[in-house]
Protein backbone atom coordinates (compact mmCIF):
# COMPACT_ATOMS: atom_id res chain seq x y z
CA UNK A 1 0.00 0.00 0.00
CA UNK A 2 1.52 3.33 -1.10
CA UNK A 3 0.20 6.50 0.52
CA UNK A 4 1.46 9.85 -0.70
CA UNK A 5 1.14 12.63 1.88
CA UNK A 6 0.05 16.05 0.60
CA UNK A 7 3.48 17.52 1.30
CA UNK A 8 5.19 14.78 -0.71
CA UNK A 9 3.06 14.93 -3.85
CA UNK A 10 5.36 17.21 -5.88
CA UNK A 11 8.38 15.05 -5.09
CA UNK A 12 6.45 11.89 -5.92
CA UNK A 13 5.38 13.31 -9.28
CA UNK A 14 9.00 13.96 -10.24
CA UNK A 15 10.19 10.56 -8.98
CA UNK A 16 7.44 8.04 -8.20
CA UNK A 17 8.08 5.17 -5.80
CA UNK A 18 9.69 2.36 -7.87
CA UNK A 19 7.12 -0.13 -6.56
CA UNK A 20 4.24 1.89 -8.02
CA UNK A 21 3.06 0.67 -11.42
CA UNK A 22 -0.16 2.69 -11.65
CA UNK A 23 -1.07 6.19 -10.44
CA UNK A 24 -4.68 7.35 -10.15
CA UNK A 25 -5.29 11.09 -10.35
CA UNK A 26 -8.79 12.16 -9.33
CA UNK A 27 -10.65 15.15 -7.91
CA UNK A 28 -12.75 18.21 -8.74
CA UNK A 29 -9.89 20.19 -10.33
CA UNK A 30 -9.71 18.62 -13.78
CA UNK A 31 -6.86 20.95 -14.74
CA UNK A 32 -4.75 19.79 -11.81
CA UNK A 33 -5.59 16.15 -12.64
CA UNK A 34 -4.26 16.65 -16.16
CA UNK A 35 -1.22 18.67 -15.06
CA UNK A 36 -0.10 16.10 -12.49
CA UNK A 37 -0.77 13.20 -14.86
CA UNK A 38 1.31 14.94 -17.53
CA UNK A 39 4.18 15.41 -15.09
CA UNK A 40 4.39 11.69 -14.29
CA UNK A 41 3.84 10.74 -17.94
CA UNK A 42 6.71 12.92 -19.18
CA UNK A 43 8.97 11.40 -16.53
CA UNK A 44 8.29 7.97 -18.04
CA UNK A 45 8.52 9.06 -21.68
CA UNK A 46 9.45 12.65 -22.60
CA UNK A 47 7.99 12.23 -26.09
CA UNK A 48 4.28 11.74 -25.47
CA UNK A 49 3.74 11.03 -29.18
CA UNK A 50 6.10 8.05 -29.34
CA UNK A 51 3.86 5.31 -30.83
CA UNK A 52 6.14 2.53 -29.59
CA UNK A 53 6.21 3.59 -25.95
CA UNK A 54 2.96 5.49 -25.32
CA UNK A 55 -0.61 4.24 -25.63
CA UNK A 56 -3.78 6.22 -24.85
CA UNK A 57 -6.91 4.34 -23.83
CA UNK A 58 -10.33 5.58 -22.77
CA UNK A 59 -11.70 4.13 -19.54
CA UNK A 60 -14.79 2.95 -21.42
CA UNK A 61 -12.61 0.80 -23.71
CA UNK A 62 -11.00 -0.91 -20.72
CA UNK A 63 -14.37 -1.48 -19.08
CA UNK A 64 -15.54 -3.33 -22.20
CA UNK A 65 -12.33 -5.35 -22.65
CA UNK A 66 -10.88 -6.29 -19.25
CA UNK A 67 -7.89 -8.12 -20.77
CA UNK A 68 -6.67 -5.12 -22.77
CA UNK A 69 -5.17 -3.30 -19.80
CA UNK A 70 -3.09 -6.29 -18.70
CA UNK A 71 -2.00 -6.92 -22.31
CA UNK A 72 -0.80 -3.34 -22.72
CA UNK A 73 1.09 -3.41 -19.40
CA UNK A 74 2.77 -6.70 -20.34
CA UNK A 75 3.82 -5.49 -23.82
CA UNK A 76 7.44 -4.47 -24.42
CA UNK A 77 8.55 -1.42 -26.38
CA UNK A 78 10.11 -2.33 -29.73
CA UNK A 79 12.56 0.57 -29.44
CA UNK A 80 13.48 0.15 -25.77
CA UNK A 81 12.65 2.42 -22.86
CA UNK A 82 9.77 2.34 -20.40
CA UNK A 83 6.28 1.90 -21.70
CA UNK A 84 3.49 4.30 -20.69
CA UNK A 85 -0.22 3.47 -20.66
CA UNK A 86 -2.48 6.50 -20.23
CA UNK A 87 -6.06 5.80 -19.20
CA UNK A 88 -8.37 8.81 -19.56
CA UNK A 89 -11.93 9.45 -18.34
CA UNK A 90 -11.77 6.54 -15.90
CA UNK A 91 -14.52 5.75 -13.41
CA UNK A 92 -15.62 2.82 -11.27
CA UNK A 93 -16.36 0.85 -14.44
CA UNK A 94 -12.65 0.07 -14.82
CA UNK A 95 -12.26 -1.29 -11.28
CA UNK A 96 -12.47 -4.92 -12.36
CA UNK A 97 -9.75 -4.47 -14.98
CA UNK A 98 -7.38 -2.89 -12.47
CA UNK A 99 -8.20 -5.50 -9.83
CA UNK A 100 -7.20 -8.23 -12.30
CA UNK A 101 -4.02 -6.32 -13.20
CA UNK A 102 -2.97 -5.85 -9.58
CA UNK A 103 -3.69 -9.51 -8.79
CA UNK A 104 -1.21 -10.75 -11.42
CA UNK A 105 1.02 -7.78 -12.23
CA UNK A 106 3.31 -8.56 -15.21
CA UNK A 107 7.04 -8.03 -14.85
CA UNK A 108 8.81 -5.03 -16.32
CA UNK A 109 8.70 -1.34 -15.50
CA UNK A 110 5.75 -0.04 -17.52
CA UNK A 111 3.65 2.66 -15.87
CA UNK A 112 -0.12 3.25 -16.00
CA UNK A 113 -1.28 6.85 -15.52
CA UNK A 114 -5.02 7.11 -14.84
CA UNK A 115 -7.13 10.29 -15.02
CA UNK A 116 -10.55 10.29 -13.34
CA UNK A 117 -13.10 12.81 -12.17
CA UNK A 118 -14.15 13.66 -8.62
CA UNK A 119 -14.43 10.13 -7.21
CA UNK A 120 -16.42 9.96 -3.94
CA UNK A 121 -15.13 8.23 -0.81
CA UNK A 122 -17.32 5.24 -1.67
CA UNK A 123 -15.65 4.83 -5.08
CA UNK A 124 -14.53 1.25 -5.73
CA UNK A 125 -11.70 2.38 -8.00
CA UNK A 126 -10.37 4.80 -5.40
CA UNK A 127 -10.56 2.12 -2.68
CA UNK A 128 -8.73 -0.38 -4.90
CA UNK A 129 -5.81 2.01 -5.43
CA UNK A 130 -5.75 2.98 -1.76
CA UNK A 131 -5.28 -0.65 -0.75
CA UNK A 132 -2.98 -1.88 -3.51
CA UNK A 133 0.77 -2.41 -3.31
CA UNK A 134 1.08 -1.40 -6.97
CA UNK A 135 -1.21 1.63 -7.10
CA UNK A 136 -0.99 5.16 -5.72
CA UNK A 137 -4.06 7.45 -5.56
CA UNK A 138 -3.37 11.20 -5.83
CA UNK A 139 -6.30 13.53 -5.00
CA UNK A 140 -6.46 16.80 -6.94
CA UNK A 141 -8.52 19.24 -4.93
CA UNK A 142 -9.21 22.84 -5.88
CA UNK A 143 -6.58 25.17 -4.46
CA UNK A 144 -7.88 28.02 -2.36
CA UNK A 145 -6.90 31.55 -3.28
CA UNK A 146 -4.00 31.63 -0.82
CA UNK A 147 -2.45 28.45 -2.19
CA UNK A 148 -3.01 29.53 -5.78
CA UNK A 149 -1.45 32.92 -5.04
CA UNK A 150 1.73 31.13 -3.92
CA UNK A 151 1.64 28.96 -7.05
CA UNK A 152 1.22 32.03 -9.27
CA UNK A 153 4.16 33.71 -7.56
CA UNK A 154 6.32 30.66 -8.23
CA UNK A 155 5.21 30.45 -11.87
CA UNK A 156 6.08 34.10 -12.48
CA UNK A 157 9.37 33.85 -10.58
CA UNK A 158 10.42 31.11 -13.00
CA UNK A 159 10.26 33.77 -15.73
CA UNK A 160 12.10 36.39 -13.62
CA UNK A 161 8.91 38.29 -12.89
CA UNK A 162 7.85 39.61 -9.51
CA UNK A 163 4.21 40.48 -8.79
CA UNK A 164 2.55 43.11 -6.63
CA UNK A 165 0.23 41.95 -3.85
CA UNK A 166 -2.85 43.44 -5.58
CA UNK A 167 -1.97 41.81 -8.91
CA UNK A 168 -1.28 38.45 -7.27
CA UNK A 169 -4.56 38.56 -5.35
CA UNK A 170 -6.50 39.58 -8.45
CA UNK A 171 -5.02 36.71 -10.43
CA UNK A 172 -5.67 34.19 -7.67
CA UNK A 173 -9.27 35.31 -7.20
CA UNK A 174 -10.06 35.14 -10.91
CA UNK A 175 -8.14 32.00 -11.85
CA UNK A 176 -9.04 29.78 -8.92
CA UNK A 177 -10.89 26.58 -9.77
CA UNK A 178 -8.81 24.99 -12.53
CA UNK A 179 -5.03 24.73 -12.36
CA UNK A 180 -4.65 24.10 -16.11
CA UNK A 181 -6.60 27.24 -16.97
CA UNK A 182 -4.57 29.22 -14.43
CA UNK A 183 -1.27 28.00 -15.89
CA UNK A 184 -2.39 28.90 -19.41
CA UNK A 185 -3.40 32.40 -18.34
CA UNK A 186 -0.12 32.95 -16.49
CA UNK A 187 1.80 31.89 -19.61
CA UNK A 188 -0.25 34.46 -21.55
CA UNK A 189 0.65 37.08 -18.93
CA UNK A 190 4.35 36.19 -19.23
CA UNK A 191 4.15 36.75 -22.99
CA UNK A 192 2.31 40.03 -22.41
CA UNK A 193 5.06 41.26 -20.06
CA UNK A 194 7.73 40.52 -22.65
CA UNK A 195 10.58 39.88 -20.22
CA UNK A 196 11.78 40.28 -16.62
CA UNK A 197 10.04 42.91 -14.54
CA UNK A 198 7.20 43.47 -12.10
CA UNK A 199 3.57 42.59 -12.75
CA UNK A 200 1.25 45.31 -11.46
CA UNK A 201 -2.53 45.15 -11.05
CA UNK A 202 -3.02 47.06 -14.30
CA UNK A 203 -0.98 44.46 -16.17
CA UNK A 204 -2.97 41.58 -14.70
CA UNK A 205 -6.30 43.24 -15.50
CA UNK A 206 -5.23 44.15 -19.02
CA UNK A 207 -4.15 40.60 -19.79
CA UNK A 208 -6.64 38.50 -17.83
CA UNK A 209 -9.60 40.88 -17.58
CA UNK A 210 -11.22 39.85 -20.87
CA UNK A 211 -10.14 36.24 -20.60
CA UNK A 212 -12.39 33.21 -20.86
CA UNK A 213 -10.86 32.19 -17.54
CA UNK A 214 -13.26 34.63 -15.92
CA UNK A 215 -16.25 32.67 -17.22
CA UNK A 216 -16.23 30.84 -13.89
CA UNK A 217 -17.69 34.04 -12.42
CA UNK A 218 -20.49 34.26 -14.99
CA UNK A 219 -23.09 32.19 -13.07
CA UNK A 220 -22.39 34.25 -9.92
CA UNK A 221 -23.09 37.56 -11.65
CA UNK A 222 -26.21 36.19 -13.33
CA UNK A 223 -27.56 34.72 -10.08
CA UNK A 224 -26.79 37.92 -8.19
CA UNK A 225 -28.84 39.85 -10.76
CA UNK A 226 -31.74 37.36 -10.67
CA UNK A 227 -31.08 36.50 -14.33
CA UNK A 228 -32.42 32.94 -14.81
CA UNK A 229 -31.53 32.80 -18.51
CA UNK A 230 -28.02 34.04 -17.76
CA UNK A 231 -27.55 31.40 -15.06
CA UNK A 232 -28.67 28.69 -17.46
CA UNK A 233 -26.36 29.85 -20.28
CA UNK A 234 -23.33 30.24 -18.02
CA UNK A 235 -23.71 26.85 -16.34
CA UNK A 236 -24.35 25.04 -19.61
CA UNK A 237 -21.16 26.51 -21.07
CA UNK A 238 -19.05 25.60 -18.03
CA UNK A 239 -20.43 22.06 -17.81
CA UNK A 240 -19.87 21.57 -21.55
CA UNK A 241 -16.22 22.53 -21.01
CA UNK A 242 -15.91 19.83 -18.35
CA UNK A 243 -15.78 22.16 -15.35
CA UNK A 244 -16.57 20.43 -12.04
CA UNK A 245 -19.50 21.90 -10.06
CA UNK A 246 -17.43 22.26 -6.85
CA UNK A 247 -15.12 25.05 -8.15
CA UNK A 248 -18.18 26.84 -9.55
CA UNK A 249 -19.92 26.70 -6.16
CA UNK A 250 -16.78 27.88 -4.35
CA UNK A 251 -16.41 30.80 -6.76
CA UNK A 252 -20.00 31.75 -5.96
CA UNK A 253 -19.30 31.50 -2.23
CA UNK A 254 -16.43 33.99 -2.61
CA UNK A 255 -18.58 36.33 -4.68
CA UNK A 256 -21.41 36.40 -2.16
CA UNK A 257 -19.01 36.61 0.79
CA UNK A 258 -17.58 39.77 -0.76
CA UNK A 259 -21.10 41.12 -1.21
CA UNK A 260 -21.83 40.24 2.43
CA UNK A 261 -18.68 42.07 3.56
CA UNK A 262 -19.59 45.23 1.65
CA UNK A 263 -23.22 45.21 2.78
CA UNK A 264 -22.10 44.76 6.40
CA UNK A 265 -19.74 47.75 6.12
CA UNK A 266 -22.55 49.89 4.73
CA UNK A 267 -24.78 48.79 7.61
CA UNK A 268 -22.07 50.04 9.98
CA UNK A 269 -22.14 53.47 8.37
CA UNK A 270 -19.54 53.33 5.56
CA UNK A 271 -20.47 54.63 2.14
CA UNK A 272 -21.04 52.00 -0.53
CA UNK A 273 -18.21 53.39 -2.68
CA UNK A 274 -15.79 53.30 0.24
CA UNK A 275 -16.80 49.73 1.17
CA UNK A 276 -16.39 48.50 -2.41
CA UNK A 277 -13.06 50.30 -2.71
CA UNK A 278 -11.71 48.50 0.36
CA UNK A 279 -12.14 45.04 -1.20
CA UNK A 280 -8.99 42.99 -1.66
CA UNK A 281 -8.32 41.88 -4.29
CA UNK A 282 -9.92 44.96 -5.86
CA UNK A 283 -12.81 44.59 -8.26
CA UNK A 284 -12.10 44.59 -11.97
CA UNK A 285 -13.29 48.02 -13.13
CA UNK A 286 -15.63 46.57 -15.77
CA UNK A 287 -17.80 44.83 -13.15
CA UNK A 288 -17.68 47.49 -10.44
CA UNK A 289 -21.06 49.03 -11.31
CA UNK A 290 -22.71 45.61 -11.49
CA UNK A 291 -21.28 44.70 -8.08
CA UNK A 292 -22.56 47.96 -6.58
CA UNK A 293 -26.02 47.26 -8.01
CA UNK A 294 -26.01 43.81 -6.41
CA UNK A 295 -24.86 45.23 -3.08
CA UNK A 296 -27.92 47.51 -3.17
CA UNK A 297 -30.21 44.64 -4.11
CA UNK A 298 -29.19 42.06 -1.48
CA UNK A 299 -30.05 42.34 2.22
CA UNK A 300 -27.87 40.81 4.97
CA UNK A 301 -30.55 38.16 5.63
CA UNK A 302 -30.79 37.18 1.95
CA UNK A 303 -27.01 36.94 1.67
CA UNK A 304 -26.85 34.63 4.69
CA UNK A 305 -29.56 32.48 3.17
CA UNK A 306 -27.78 32.37 -0.19
CA UNK A 307 -24.45 31.43 1.34
CA UNK A 308 -26.13 28.68 3.36
CA UNK A 309 -27.58 27.22 0.16
CA UNK A 310 -24.19 27.30 -1.58
CA UNK A 311 -22.51 25.56 1.36
CA UNK A 312 -25.25 22.93 1.46
CA UNK A 313 -24.94 22.39 -2.29
CA UNK A 314 -21.20 21.73 -2.04
CA UNK A 315 -21.81 19.24 0.76
CA UNK A 316 -24.58 17.56 -1.26
CA UNK A 317 -22.19 17.13 -4.20
CA UNK A 318 -20.01 15.00 -1.93
CA UNK A 319 -22.57 13.02 0.05
CA UNK A 320 -25.64 12.37 -2.12
CA UNK A 321 -26.31 10.30 -5.21
CA UNK A 322 -27.93 13.22 -7.02
CA UNK A 323 -25.88 14.33 -10.09
CA UNK A 324 -23.47 17.10 -9.06
CA UNK A 325 -24.46 19.32 -11.99
CA UNK A 326 -28.11 19.13 -10.92
CA UNK A 327 -27.21 20.07 -7.34
CA UNK A 328 -25.12 22.99 -8.55
CA UNK A 329 -27.74 24.30 -10.97
CA UNK A 330 -30.47 24.09 -8.34
CA UNK A 331 -28.39 26.21 -5.94
CA UNK A 332 -27.79 28.91 -8.55
CA UNK A 333 -31.45 29.10 -9.53
CA UNK A 334 -32.32 29.39 -5.83
CA UNK A 335 -29.91 32.34 -5.62
CA UNK A 336 -31.60 33.93 -8.62
CA UNK A 337 -34.97 33.54 -6.89
CA UNK A 338 -33.58 35.28 -3.80
CA UNK A 339 -32.23 38.10 -5.98
CA UNK A 340 -35.61 38.63 -7.62
CA UNK A 341 -37.31 38.69 -4.25
CA UNK A 342 -35.26 41.81 -3.44
CA UNK A 343 -36.92 43.85 -6.19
Amino acid sequence: MVKVAAGRIDGFLRRPDPSVRAVLFYGPDSGLVRERADTVARGVCPDQHDPFRVVDILGSAIAKDAARLADEVASMSLTGGRRLIRVRDADDGVTGSFAALFESMPGGDSMVVVEAGDLPKASKLRALFENSDYGAPIPCYVEDESALADTIGSMLAGHKLTVSADARDFLAANLVGNRMVARGEIEKLVTYMGGPGRVELEDAQACIGDSGALELDAPCWAAGDGDFAGVDRALRRLFAEGMSPVPILRTAQRHFQRLQLVVAQVQRGDSLERAVGSLRPPLFFKVKNQFIAQAKRWSPAALRQGLDRLTEAEADCKRTNMPDETVCARAFFQLAVLARSRR
